[in-house]
């Protein structure tokens, strides 16, 4: 990519990064460079982009036209919160907090003392973190208006077949290829552990019976660390993304409903719905862990050794047994099938895989082969078995129709979907009073 389309690139990603911030400038008097509807654009927010930029690209200094650029990318970001709020879009505030702590813990990792950091920046903490806070709100809002105006956007095989021929010396070299299907499997717990998990939850729900607060209870007793200070509040989540007896109980419940104890693979579970919208709800659940130190993993490698020789011996298919057996909800309803989160297509890069997977499915040479089970500890999460069967392997080349026509599609669509989108910001701007200030 040349510096030109780097600069362009970034200056779109980076716009809502640092809003607020001007520790540079604290002592310069500031000044309004621009009124968009009712939102201020200040010389200050410009400046801290512009030394945000520098600090990535050196050679941004050279580029006489940048600051031009940059306001003018500024004016536009303005202009789509402004018609956000308009709209009255919602923001997902539960997931706001967890991306301010994950940022601010950034930033503050690359200074000595907090002390050092609210001189660099030349405001106290809780300035920080309200600016931090408020820059991911208004990303929210944007990026919401976006998704919402682009749902819609779809790409015809002959707008598909267009792009391809228009694009066609340029495309990229689709890397080596396979088709993974997964069965895996979190080793089971004993009935001893099952009964003390229960015996907790039992107990939380005679309390919320008695009338004690939802969250207060889950911020006191519930074993989900991910939740447990937002009051178990799991946020908006869309249908197939929760494990299938959780999600059978929640979508079961009217809003303000509190379920019985549910059981999961993690332990048993009080849900209550808190809103539904579609395809969507929106829950808390406060978790009776089960003790993941008494968990037998011998009986599952045993369990899954059976069910391979069952497959291996011709007496069901790997499908049936992944339906079955598999604990991964999503690729379970597909057979075992794991399919591409970017294209949705069951061709996968070979290299983006994880090495851990990497070397098993490297193991297995024709199609059809099905891996031993192997007990797999991720960086992250909990340790599960897991075996693999290789449907098929496709090697490096050109991009065609032929072979990738679902990512092409996609190409296809992200290109109208960025030229639909310019064209109505275009729009945006003639209802939008704007108004740039002279300078002084």
């Amino acid at each position: 990519m040349d510096m030109k389309k780097a600069l362009l690139s970034f200056l779109s990603a980076v716009i809502m990064l640092t809003s607020g911030f001007s520790p540079a400038f604290a002592d310069v008097p500031d000044r309004i460079v621009a009124i968009v509807g009712n939102e201020l654009l200040l010389k200050s927010e410009i400046d801290q982009r512009e030394m945000l930029l520098n600090a990535q690209f050196p050679d941004a200094k050279k580029d006489p036209q940048l600051r031009k650029r940059l306001v003018e990318s500024m004016i536009d970001q303005k202009i789509l919160i402004t018609k956000a709020k308009l709209d009255s879009l919602k923001v997902d505030e539960s997931a706001i907090d967890a991306m301010l702590a994950e940022r601010f813990s950034a930033i503050r990792g690359s200074f000595a003392t907090l002390g050092d950091m609210e001189a660099r920046f030349g405001k106290p903490t809780s300035r920080i973190k309200q600016d931090i806070r408020d820059d991911i709100r208004e990303q929210q809002l944007v990026d919401n208006l976006r998704r919402r105006h682009l749902k819609d956007v779809k790409v015809s095989y002959e707008e598909t077949m267009s792009y391809y021929r228009k694009e066609k010396a340029s495309l990229p070299t689709v890397p080596e290829g396979v088709s993974v299907s997964q069965i895996i499997k979190y080793p089971v717990v004993s009935e001893s552990v099952k009964a003390e998990a229960l015996k907790k939850i039992k107990e939380v729900q005679k309390r919320l019976q008695a009338g004690e607060d939802f969250a207060l209870l889950a911020s006191s007793t519930s074993d989900d660390p991910g939740s447990r200070n937002l009051g178990g509040d799991l946020g908006f989540v869309q249908k197939g993304e929760l494990v299938p007896s959780f999600e059978a109980a929640a979508y079961a419940l009217k809003p303000g409903q509190v379920s019985a104890p549910v059981e999961t693979r993690f332990g048993y579970h009080i849900i209550q719905l808190l809103e539904k919208d579609g395809n969507s709800i929106h829950v808390r659940h406060i978790l009776a862990i089960f003790d993941r130190n008494q968990r037998d993993v011998a009986k599952t490698l045993d369990l899954l050794n059976g069910v391979r020789a069952d497959i291996l011996a011709g007496k069901t298919t790997f499908a049936a047994m992944a339906e079955k057996y598999s604990d991964d909800p999503m690729s379970a309803k597909l057979g075992g099938l794991i399919k591409s989160a970017s294209f949705g297509s069951s061709m996968l890069e070979l290299s983006s895989l994880k090495p851990e997977l990497q070397k098993i499915i490297s193991g297995l040479k024709t199609a059809g082969q099905v891996s031993v089970p192997e007990r797999i500890v991720p960086a992250k999460g909990e340790a599960f078995i897991a075996m693999f069967q290789l449907n098929s392997r496709e090697v490096a080349h050109r991009m065609t129709p032929e072979q990738d026509f679902a990512k092409l599609e996609e190409l296809a669509a992200d290109e109208k979907r960025k030229q639909v989108f310019a064209a109505w910001l275009e729009k945006l701007k003639k209802e939008v009073l704007v108004r740039v200030m002279p300078e002084n």
